[in-house]
C-alpha cells in the first residue's frame, strides 16, 4: 500500500485508490485511523492532511484546493468521514458533488455530527441504498468491498 499525501502525486501505474474524504482543519487526525483499517485492501490511498500546512500562504491554498480537486477526480473510491468536532461544509459540497456521480462511495458520520440528518436524508435520496455508517471502522470496512467489486 502506498499512501499520498497532499502535496505529493501518485504513480497511475500502481493501482487504484481511494480518497480519504472529510476533514482536516479543526479535527482529529482520523484519516490515520482509517489508513491503519484499511490495511492493505487498497493499493493507493490519498490523504489530504499534510503533516505541516502553512495556512498562513494563500498560494499554498490554492494548491491543496486543485490536489484535492484532481485526486478526487483521479480516485476510484472515496471514503467520505465526517466526524463531530466541525461542520465541515467544503466536505459537504464534495459529498454532494461525487454522491451525483457513478463514483463508488463508503459514507460514514459520527453519530454526534450536527448534520447527519441530513448526510442520510441527501444520501437516500441521491444514492438510494447507501449505508451512512456510524463509525470509522463500519466505514473502512465498507471501502474495503469496494475495492474487491472492482475485480
Amino acid at each position: 500500500m502506498t499512501v499520498v499525501v497532499a502535496p505529493d502525486r501518485a504513480d497511475p501505474a500502481a493501482g487504484p485508490a481511494i480518497f480519504l474524504a472529510g476533514g482536516i482543519s479543526g479535527v482529529a487526525d482520523w484519516q490515520s485511523a482509517a489508513i491503519d483499517h484499511l490495511g492493505t485492501a487498497w493499493p493507493v490511498i490519498y490523504n489530504p492532511r499534510r503533516p505541516d500546512f502553512p495556512m498562513h500562504d494563500p498560494a499554498e491554498g490554492a494548491r491543496q484546493i486543485r490536489w484535492e480537486f484532481d485526486h478526487l477526480a483521479r480516485a476510484a473510491a472515496i471514503l467520505f468521514w465526517f466526524s463531530v468536532e466541525t461542520v465541515q461544509p467544503i466536505v459537504l459540497y464534495e459529498l454532494g458533488r461525487w454522491a451525483n456521480s457513478g463514483k463508488p462511495l463508503a459514507v460514514g458520520a459520527d453519530p454526534a455530527y450536527p448534520r447527519r440528518f441530513d448526510v442520510v436524508e441527501q444520501l437516500a435520496l441521491a444514492r438510494p441504498g447507501l449505508v451512512v455508517h456510524s463509525d470509522l471502522p463500519s466505514t473502512c470496512a465498507a471501502a474495503n468491498v469496494l475495492v474487491s467489486e472492482r475485480s
